[in-house]
């Protein structure tokens, strides 16, 4: 609950709470507030559960993109642009454009050579590629 504070802020929200709550009330304060996140806990995971119960195995299904953002946030930019936009080459940050790994999902690997091709001769008409037009 308390990972973001460490123990000197955690005094100093203490020394506060009390020169403004005052030694009398502090106590009562305390265990109001205690009992508020108890409670709290509790509608969160009656909520969770009930949600489990009406939804079935789609509440999973609507679990795994929030798991997936997770996993996101504790990786770089860089990881994350490699694995989701560019399937896990990172040619493009590594510079290494010639010792290729095939992509996921891909056929054929990086080592197969192209096709060569010859020069044109006098007179002769360059192939047409329809697809570049």
């Amino acid at each position: 609950m308390f990972g973001n504070i460490g123990w000197g802020e955690f005094m100093i929200l203490l020394v506060a709470a009390l020169v403004i709550l005052g030694p009398e009330r502090l106590p009562g304060a305390v265990s109001w507030i205690s009992k508020s996140l108890r409670q709290v806990r509790e509608y969160a995971g009656g909520a969770t559960q009930q949600l489990k119960d009406e939804l079935g195995p789609e509440f999973d299904d609507l679990r795994k993109p929030l798991s997936e953002l997770n996993q996101l946030r504790g990786m770089t930019p860089r990881a994350a642009i490699t694995k989701h936009l560019l399937d896990g080459d990172d040619s493009i940050f590594t510079g290494n454009f010639d010792d290729k790994k095939p992509r996921p999902g891909t056929t054929g690997s990086a080592s197969t050579p192209k096709p060569t091709t010859t020069p044109l001769g006098d007179g002769d008409k360059p192939p047409i590629d329809i697809d570049a037009t």
